[in-house]
């Protein structure tokens, strides 16, 4: 990797890191007197509180800074991307009644537990008629990223572990799967230009060398859709060192978050 990119991931990670430590630090500041907060509420919780002021504290924090430190690392993920694609936002088009159809029909077979494949939606043509106008669609979507010198557009579903249930796969693969359609129609008149979808996690929860094991959301996904923790950082920086840097340097910002957190003890205790 360019040392130009490399440093400019690193800022980018430490600028964001510090981002959120700094809103943390100013969030519970302000909701120390308050009765309500997301720490003192805890004290209403006799079986809780019970258990000490330590564990009411940091079961409330980690549960609160969870929620939050996705977000952090999605935002991560889009500003990383800047730096190697076009990160693009909604897609207008329109969606045909065929293609919905078809759509219901693959998420149909994979309840049924047929294993997942690209093909299954790439290979669908249907006619187009020459007034689209009452099938007119517009989606909002997170994670949309170009690549201009391969013609290569990627629609990314991020989920910080990934750990979701089969009704929830299932409704991210359908979300995917309307995203194509209305990118493809789009596209009708660019040939050369290629869709991929991709499932990513910001971390693998087995473990980054480890098999990642969430057969609930591989019912719904292949293989080749999966950008698993390293994968997706390394996807996103455009180089297979990414996800070192990412986290090399994330290590070094860390110590705000940390310093915040001790910061954040002393009003509680």
């Amino acid at each position: 990797m360019e040392e130009a990119k490399k440093v400019a991931i690193q800022n980018i990670v430490d600028r964001e890191i510090k981002r959120f430590a700094d809103s943390y630090k100013t969030r519970f500041t302000k909701e120390v007197d308050k009765p309500d907060g997301v720490i003192n509420s805890k004290k209403n919780n006799c079986f809780v509180a019970e258990l000490g002021k330590e564990f009411m504290f940091y079961s409330a924090f980690v549960r609160s800074f969870d929620s939050s430190f996705g977000k952090v690392l999605e935002r991560i993920g889009n500003e990383v991307a800047k730096l190697s694609y076009d990160v693009l936002g909604n897609i207008d088009s329109f969606l045909l009644p065929q293609q919905s159809q078809h759509m219901d029909y693959i998420i149909l077979e994979y309840e049924k537990h047929r294993k997942p494949k690209v093909s299954d939606y790439c290979d669908f043509v249907c006619m187009i008629p020459e007034d689209t106008r009452s099938f007119q669609k517009s989606h909002v979507t997170d994670h949309y990223f170009y690549n201009k010198d391969k013609k290569e557009h990627y629609l990314i579903e991020l989920k910080a572990g990934g750990d979701l249930d089969n009704k929830k796969a299932k409704t991210e693969k359908l979300a995917l799967l309307q995203e194509y359609f209305i990118l493809k129609n789009s596209l009708k008149d660019r040939n050369d230009e290629k869709i991929k979808l991709y499932f990513g996690t910001a971390y693998n929860k087995y473990g980054e060398n480890s098999e990642w094991r969430q057969e609930r959301v591989k019912q719904f996904f292949a293989e080749e859709e999966l950008l698993i923790g390293k994968d997706y950082w390394n996807f996103v920086c455009d180089d297979p060192e990414g996800f070192n840097i990412v986290f090399e340097q994330y290590r070094k910002s860390a110590e705000y978050i940390k310093t915040v957190l001790e910061c954040i003890k002393e009003l509680y205790f």
